[in-house]
């Protein structure tokens, strides 16, 4: 994700592997990650993505000052993603706290270690999928008869361990 501010500027998904720097983008007042070879464009990252910085985290802290976490590593995420008109995009560390990327000191270098897990639904169906999801659903389509036994005397047609289909 990118942040709402950001949202006008090019950008474009991040790699594994790659080295992020953290940048104040131009005609914005938001810090965010960009390739090292591609600082006008905004590299944005999916929650749970890992980064490995080189350096323990640096961050404004208020006013003048920075702060450093003692960590090195962080798993991009989105707080508050409900507030509208804010920053949302974050790093967390291993102890729970976050920082906001816009809160990121500028020159600060990252490798993406991993992208989350992405599920991509099949361009195939099945005749299950076709006809339903359930197995009588799909020997029915497939020209099959099918029946459910009698429930046991103390078992709940409720419970998941009730939903057996005998199919021919």
């Amino acid at each position: 994700m990118c942040d709402y501010s950001l949202h006008a500027m090019a950008s474009r998904p991040a790699k594994v592997g790659e080295t992020l720097v953290t940048t104040t983008f131009p005609r914005t007042s938001t810090r965010g990650f960009a390739a090292e070879g591609e600082p006008g464009v905004a590299v944005c990252l999916l929650p749970g993505t890992e980064l490995a910085f080189e350096q323990d985290v640096k961050h404004d802290g208020g006013w003048i000052w920075t702060r450093t976490a003692s960590f090195r590593v962080a798993k991009f995420g989105v707080v508050e993603p409900n507030v509208p008109y804010r920053h949302h995009d974050a790093i967390e560390f291993p102890d729970g706290s976050n920082v906001l990327v816009t809160l990121l000191v500028e020159g600060q270098r990252a490798t993406v270690l991993q992208l989350p897990v992405v599920h991509q639904i099949s361009g195939r169906t099945t005749k299950a999928e076709e006809y339903g999801s359930t197995p009588a659903a799909a020997a029915s389509a497939a020209g099959r008869s099918c029946e459910v036994p009698a429930m046991p005397s103390g078992v709940s047609a409720t419970k998941p361990e009730a939903s057996v289909t005998f199919c021919r």
